[in-house]
């Protein structure tokens, strides 16, 4: 964390609140002893005290011969003239920085209006389905007789999207009602929903031969100044029909810095579980957080696990390279005769991409991984999405700001009515699922838009389609309980 995440003005005032939120009453009393300076100037290398309390002469040159000595340096140098950068415009940051100073220590999901200029044209309802980029992961879980190397596979896959949520951009948040098909893919069938506004909610489904996948999502921030948490309150479960195993995911939370100040980056340190419901069997992997000059960034490692809590199988590797598995013994120790082999690689990418894209991700966006007969409250529809997608983000700004005063129209008009908003393909069930960061109420796939999705196909007779998706008006609230009037 920089020193400038915990001042109100960078480097002439300590921001109290950001300070008592992340350290002990302790600490939290010493830092504000401390006199700013009065003026902001770089980051710099520090290093912690030995072991008898003191710095020393001795603990500075091992820095200075194993860091700053090589060509960590030129990293550092470039890494510093990006920070200087940023996103953001020197006016704009200062009075967004003012802006978000009252929200410090509070959950921002929803409560603050952003500019466009920080976002990406995809929505959180499309950022849920790149989870499916590497879903072949789950067809061989399914394929796979061994109950521990199942495991490998169906972790691999959950592992495999970190690499598309390290972009720094925000996706737009969805509106009420609001969906997203996908089609076209290994033959997955993918939909989800946003079924609450207040707070933020989604839902999702997808299925092929090999598996169903479900997801209740409802994410939870905390600012801490010029960094935010972002924890994954909800519930994943994925089935494999072939035996009907059931895996329940509980990934780790996510820290974005730098949100004003600097270069932003993001960082997911913690212990993924996936947990073999059916067996009891389960993994277990601790994303390594990023350390000094960037050490250990990227970085997983754990074990599978009988249910008897054995080791099995060791799992190594980068989340934004491959993933690799060896089998082991008792002891966490390779087995003789075993060597490491890679399960997951991370695919091609485009190069100078301006969101920094997949290719998967460009495929989430275009229309052809669209159904015919698309829903109109598809995310690909929203105008304000389109508009930043060609650049241009003055339409883009007054396209989001008149959606989001349509949304309070509409609840306006709902609570006039004394009525209530239901989503159309996800029921609200009476399970209550308690996650690290919070209980979860539960959506349930109803099966309708299955239904759906045969009557546009019967209507058709097989026939293409010869409407242009495109020239759908966006309309997320034509399945809700009152009209758009």
């Amino acid at each position: 964390m920089c020193v400038s995440e915990l001042m109100t003005i960078p480097g002439k005032e300590w921001n109290k609140e950001a300070v008592e939120a992340i350290f002990t009453a302790e600490t939290s009393e010493k830092i504000l002893a401390i006199n700013p300076q009065g003026s902001a100037g770089n980051d710099i290398y520090s290093w912690d005290y030995t072991h008898t309390g003191f710095y020393t002469v001795k603990s500075s040159y091992w820095v200075q011969r194993n860091f700053i000595n090589t060509d960590q340096a030129a990293k550092k140098e470039d890494a510093e003239e990006e920070a200087q950068r940023g996103r953001w415009k020197d006016e704009e940051r200062d009075s967004y920085w003012k802006m978000m100073q009252k929200y410090i220590g509070s959950d921002i999901t929803s409560m603050v209006t952003l500019p466009v200029i920080i976002f990406e044209p995809m929505t959180m309802l499309q950022k849920m389905a790149e989870l499916m980029e590497y879903s072949f992961l789950l067809d061989q879980a399914d394929e796979c007789e061994d109950p521990y190397l199942r495991l490998v596979y169906a972790s691999s896959w959950a592992i495999s999207v970190y690499f598309a949520y390290q972009r720094t951009w925000k996706p737009f948040n969805p509106i009420l009602g609001e969906t997203y098909e996908m089609a076209n893919h290994g033959g997955i069938s993918f939909l989800s929903e946003q079924v609450s506004h207040h707070p933020p909610m989604s839902a999702g489904h997808a299925e092929n031969d090999h598996f169903t996948y479900d997801v209740t999502s409802k994410l939870k921030t905390k600012l801490l100044g010029n960094s935010v948490d972002v924890y994954p309150v909800g519930r994943t479960r994925v089935t494999l029909k072939k035996d009907g195993v059931v895996l329940d995911l509980v990934p780790p939370l996510t820290k974005v810095h730098n949100l004003i100040f600097g270069r932003t980056w993001v960082d997911s340190p913690g212990e993924m579980v996936m947990t073999n419901i059916t067996t009891g069997d389960k993994v277990v992997l601790y994303f390594q957080p990023c350390g000094w000059f960037g050490s250990g960034r990227y970085e997983v490692d754990g074990y599978v696990y009988s249910a008897d809590e054995e080791p099995k199988i060791m799992m190594t590797g980068k989340w934004n390279e491959k993933i690799s598995y060896q089998p082991c013994d008792a002891e966490g120790e390779p087995l003789p005769g075993t060597e490491l082999k890679e399960v997951w690689h991370v695919a091609d990418v485009p190069k100078n991409d301006k969101f920094q894209y997949t290719h998967f991700a460009h495929k989430i966006n275009s229309f052809d991984t669209a159904p015919s007969k698309l829903l109109a409250s598809d995310s690909r529809l929203r105008p304000d999405r389109y508009a930043l997608e060609q650049g241009d983000l003055s339409k883009a700004g007054s396209e989001k700001h008149s959606l989001e005063e349509r949304q309070r129209a509409e609840k306006r008009t709902r609570e006039t009515k004394g009525q209530t908003f239901t989503p159309r393909w996800f029921d609200l069930t009476d399970e209550i699922t308690s996650t690290p960061w919070g209980d979860i109420e539960i959506y349930q796939y109803n099966g309708k838009y299955s239904e759906h999705r045969d009557a546009a196909a019967s209507s058709s007779g097989g026939a293409s389609s010869d409407v242009d998706l495109k020239s759908i008006e966006f309309n997320p609230w034509q399945y809700g309980n009152v009209s758009t009037e």
